[in-house]
């Protein structure tokens, strides 16, 4: 699983920073400010949470278990939903996507609960 949560994790860096770059280059003109600052809310959380995966992948190598295999599930089923849907809402307009939005913020939370538990649970 290792592989899997640094792989995930590398994805999620590379491709939060194109977004990025590409919000502030290419979006500019073409957003609104408030989509401009939805659309970098959703780069944001990714980049956050590609460092939490990496994170999971050290854990993984030091003390193995089902709780922090969740706690990357987890973490990369946030990325796609809640940042995934923010990119969908802003670049299509569709405002409805943004029902998908707190379910992406849930399976965060999930994360790092999980997260918190294989840690008290440690020896």
């Amino acid at each position: 699983m290792v592989r899997l949560w640094l792989l995930l994790s590398a994805f999620a860096g590379f491709s939060g920073v194109a977004l990025g770059a590409f919000a502030a280059h290419g979006l500019k003109s073409r957003l609104s400010a408030e989509y401009l600052a939805v659309f970098q809310t959703g780069t944001h959380y990714q980049l956050i949470h590609a460092l939490a995966l990496l994170g999971v992948a050290i854990l993984a190598l030091v003390a193995p278990g089902r709780l922090v295999n969740l706690a990357g599930g987890f973490f990369a089923a946030g990325i796609l939903l809640f940042s995934g849907s923010l990119y969908a809402l802003t670049l299509s307009g569709i405002g409805k996507l943004g029902i998908i939005t707190p379910f992406g913020g849930l399976a965060f939370l999930a994360g790092w609960a999980c997260l918190g538990v294989a840690a008290w649970r440690m020896a």
